[in-house]
C-alpha cells in the first residue's frame, strides 16, 4: 500500500458502522512523534489482548494469540469478561468456550481501531490441516453472529505446511487469514503462492536466536539497524514480494526495541506492543523510510516457487526457522493448556 492511501483507512465498528478514523497528532515542541512519523509510511497494528490500552495510539489494526489473551484474563479488570463469557455459554465444551472468549476479546479490541482484528486457532491443530479450517470456520461464524463481517477479521494460523494449504482452503471461502510463527523465506514463499491475506515475520525472536547462538562473540553494535538477522529476514520477504507482485501483505513482528522497527519503516504494516509504542510516541527522534517497493521492484531478485518436499527441506535447513516454529508452537500450546484450565477452574 502506498503512504499517501495509509492515512485514508475506512473500517465499521463491532455493530457494521461505518466510521472514518480521524486523525490526530500528537507534537512534542513542534516535532512529530516517532509513533506518528512511522504512520506516514506504515500501518501500525497494537500487539496486545489489553483492549482498554489500544485508543491511545490509535493503531489501525490489532493482532491477538495465546500468551496475550492469557495475560489480559489474568488482569483484574477483564476476569468480568471470562466469568460473563462462561456463564453464557455453561454446557459448551472448553474448546467451545475458548473461542467464545477469543471473539469477545476481538469484539472488544474493533471497537476501539478502525481496521482489522486477528484471532488466533488454536496451535495444538498446527499440524492438522482440516482441523484448523474447520475452527476458522467456526470462528468466522462467530464474529459473524456479533455483527462483525470477514473484511475486519484475520484468522491467525501457524505457519506449518498445513496451516499454509489450511489458509489456501479459507482464503477461497472469503475468510481472510494472518500466517504467524513465520521465521523462513520459504515459509513466506509458500503463503504467497496460498494467497493468504497477510504473512507476520517475527523479528525478535530471530534476534534472540541468533544472539544466543554467538554467545560471547555477539557484537551488538554490529548486529543492529539493518544488520539486525530479524530485520533482515523481514526486509527479504518484502522486497521480494514487491519484486514479484505478490498480494500478501507483510506485518513485522515481535519487537524487541524501538532500532528494529524504525529500521523496517515503510513496511506494509508492523505489529507493536504497547510498551514499545508508547517509547515511540514519547520519542521525536526521525523516522525516514527504510523499505520502498519501487526499489524493490528494481532490485534483481529471482522468482521462488516451492512444493512441499521442497518446502519442508528449506525448512529442515534452516535451523533457527525450525527451532524458533517450533518452540513457538510449543509455547502457545501451553499457554492454550492454561487458559482452558483457568475457565476449567
Amino acid at each position: 500500500m502506498d503512504c499517501s492511501l495509509k492515512a485514508m483507512r475506512f473500517g465499521v465498528d463491532c455493530a457494521g458502522r461505518v466510521g472514518r478514523q480521524a486523525s490526530h497528532w500528537h507534537r512534542d515542541n513542534g516535532l512529530m512523534n516517532q509513533l506518528d512519523a512511522l504512520k506516514q509510511c506504515t500501518t501500525v497494528v497494537a500487539d496486545t489482548g489489553d483492549f482498554q490500552q489500544i485508543s491511545q495510539y490509535q493503531p489501525q489494526d490489532a493482532t491477538t494469540n495465546p500468551s496475550l489473551i492469557l495475560k489480559a484474563v489474568l488482569m483484574p479488570e477483564y476476569r468480568a469478561l471470562l466469568q460473563e463469557t462462561l456463564q453464557q455459554h455453561p454446557g459448551a465444551a472448553v474448546d467451545e468456550q475458548m473461542d467464545h472468549l477469543l471473539v469477545r476479546f476481538g469484539c472488544n479490541i474493533l471497537q476501539h481501531i478502525p481496521g482489522r482484528v486477528s484471532t488466533e486457532v488454536d496451535a495444538r491443530l498446527s499440524f492438522d490441516k482440516d482441523a484448523t479450517v474447520a475452527r476458522a470456520r467456526r470462528i468466522m461464524a462467530l464474529y459473524q453472529a456479533q455483527g462483525v463481517g470477514p473484511e475486519r477479521v484475520l484468522i491467525k494460523i501457524a505457519a506449518t505446511w498445513e496451516g499454509i494449504q489450511a489458509a489456501a482452503v479459507l482464503e477461497k471461502e472469503g475468510i481472510h487469514t494472518n500466517l504467524t510463527l513465520l521465521f523462513a523465506f520459504a515459509q513466506a514463499v509458500a503463503c504467497g503462492q496460498a494467497g493468504v491475506t497477510l504473512i507476520s515475520p517475527f523479528v525478535g525472536r530471530i534476534y534472540d536466536w541468533y544472539k544466543k547462538a554467538a554467545g560471547p562473540q555477539w557484537d551488538e553494535a554490529a548486529n543492529a539497524g539493518a544488520n539486525d538477522p530479524g530485520v533482515k529476514s523481514v526486509r527479504h520477504i518484502y522486497n521480494h514480494f514487491k519484486k514479484h507482485g505478490i498480494a500478501t501483505e507483510v506485518m513485522g513482528a515481535s519487537f524487541r526495541n524501538v532500532g528494529q522497527i524504525v529500521a523496517l519503516a515503510g513496511c506494509d504494516l508492523l505489529t507493536i506492543s504497547p510498551e514499545l509504542l508508547a517509547q515511540m510516541q514519547a520519542s521525536s527522534s526521525p523516522v525516514p523510510p527504510a523499505l520502498s517497493a519501487d526499489a524493490a521492484r528494481a532490485m534483481d531478485l529471482p522468482a521462488v516457487h516451492l512444493n512441499e518436499a521442497q518446502f519442508r527441506l528449506a525448512l529442515n535447513e534452516d535451523a533457527m526457522a525450525s527451532d524458533k516454529l517450533a518452540e513457538g508452537i510449543r509455547a502457545f500450546c501451553a499457554d492454550v493448556k492454561k487458559l482452558e484450565a483457568l475457565m476449567q477452574a
